[in-house]
């Protein structure tokens, strides 16, 4: 039996600037965490034994955690487009829109469709690579959104849209 998994969906290269912003800042200060991490790792190598020095072992597991996201980041922000401005037709539904939906039980949720790189459900974030606001896309106030999902699917209303 083999272990091959087909390659990922490619995410959406959008980004709002607010978000491309918080990027670049987690970057910088990536590079500014790794310096301590080296610092880290040159004081606790010279301890002496690497293979049974603890902190020598957790730094550098943090430092190759620290290099994994800032090659990450290196390579997807170059390729993002920032997005900047408002459609012309604001009454529908597209890219950087806050959305309030109606539930069936006249419940209210409020989300704002940005790029897959910033979607936060802290901020009601959603990225525009999910089921909801891929069924929301080019919709307008009053239309249905239909969300099929693994548990049961979910019909909503929407009932705002503002850029």
């Amino acid at each position: 039996m083999s272990r091959w998994k087909p390659p990922k969906e490619k995410s959406s290269p959008y980004i709002t600037p607010e978000g491309y912003q918080i990027l670049e800042s987690e970057l910088k200060g990536l590079w500014e965490n790794r310096k301590g991490v080296v610092k880290a790792i040159t004081a606790a190598a010279a301890e002496g034994d690497r293979s049974e020095n603890a902190e020598y072992i957790y730094r550098k597991k943090q430092l190759r955690g620290i290099d994994s996201r800032i090659h990450f980041l290196q390579t997807r922000l170059p390729s993002l487009t920032i997005v900047n401005h408002k459609p012309d037709n604001q009454t529908l539904i597209y890219f950087g829109a806050w959305v309030t939906l109606a539930k069936t039980d006249n419940t209210e949720v409020r989300y704002r469709i940005v790029g897959p790189d910033e979607h936060s459900f802290e901020k009601e974030f959603i990225s525009m690579d999910s089921p909801l606001a891929k069924a929301m896309l080019k919709k307008t106030i009053d239309d249905e959104v239909h969300v099929k999902n693994t548990i049961q699917p979910t019909l909503y209303y929407i009932v705002d849209i503002h850029y």
